[in-house]
């Protein structure tokens, strides 16, 4: 395991847990010493974790997509040899990850772009998994899959890109799935007709309403730490996932009005305040561990 944030420590907890030997690295040593306490082998670095892999090589990359995610396979390139495996689980665009397969073809070594979800969560729920690449590459590490996904909580998706691509579009039904919230529940909260406890409104839609959901669930959660959001401030990030599923939406001239808007909020929220905003970041912060920024 190649990167030990949030989502790698907990991929990689979820392996030792069914008796996976893990190799681990990260750049932060403590954070690999750390995972070593729970069971891992730690390595000093990249060229020593190949080393201390018996052939054939599984190599999980879990690093920020873009510029990190092209270094570090890269390297693994020059690393490793043919027969082996890198698999990427981070938030690449597919059109990377196309390219990442190619080039490592050429050298004898498979790719397989996995789209990972299941934030903080994913260690103890299990994690959704949506696999791009080719069968022989997903047949070898087919119980690596059954144990990182729940019952029926991964599948082969199709060729290399498809998984990233699946994501992609994953996250950006995420986007739109977060604003329909965010906006009903401004609502509730500026309304001067009633005075709504937003926690308990939470609560009983996730009990029999038809909009009932994980996210709901996760609202209820964040109104129970802060009944108002009061600590949060309203400034919400966006990975990239959500700008690709837009220009792919547009390429394919597929109207995605929603997804569309969902962006543009986010990008709004970065010039002022607002309560929609402040309910994304919460909730991103529920389900993923993102950072949030204190309220000023």
């Amino acid at each position: 395991m190649v990167g030990l944030g949030r989502m790698g420590r907990g991929l990689s907890r979820r392996l030792l847990a069914d008796g996976h030997q893990v190799v681990a690295w990260d750049r932060a040593a403590a954070t690999v010493q750390e995972l070593a306490g729970d069971g891992a082998e730690a390595a000093g670095d990249l060229a020593g974790l190949c080393q201390q892999l018996a052939q054939p090589r599984v190599v999980w990359v879990m690093v920020p997509s873009g510029a990190p995610t092209q270094e570090t396979v890269d390297r693994l390139g020059e690393l490793l040899a043919a027969g082996d495996l890198v698999i990427d689980g981070g938030n690449s665009n597919f059109h990377d990850s196309t390219a990442r397969a190619r080039a490592l073809a050429e050298r004898g070594i498979a790719f397989l772009d996995v789209g990972t979800s299941g934030g903080v969560w994913g260690e103890r729920e299990g994690f959704c998994l949506m696999v791009g690449g080719t069968a022989e590459a997903v047949a070898a590490v087919r119980p690596v899959f059954d144990t990182l996904a729940p019952p029926g909580g991964w599948a082969h998706v199709g060729p290399a890109g498809a998984g990233h691509y699946a994501k992609m579009v994953h996250n950006g039904i995420e986007y739109g799935m977060l604003q329909a919230y965010a906006e009903g529940f401004e609502v509730l909260a500026e309304t001067d007709s009633y005075e709504f406890d937003l926690h308990q409104v939470s609560e009983v839609w996730r009990h029999g309403s038809v909009v009932r959901s994980w996210l709901l669930d996760l609202a209820s959660a964040a109104y129970g730490k802060d009944p108002k959001l009061a600590r949060i401030s309203g400034y919400v990030e966006d990975s990239g996932e959500g700008r690709w599923t837009v220009a792919e939406a547009l390429r394919l001239d597929v109207p995605a009005p929603v997804i569309n808007l969902s962006l543009i909020m986010r990008l709004r929220s970065r010039e002022d305040q607002s309560y929609a905003a402040k309910f994304v970041a919460a909730l991103r912060n529920e389900f993923g561990g993102h950072a949030v920024r204190a309220a000023e």
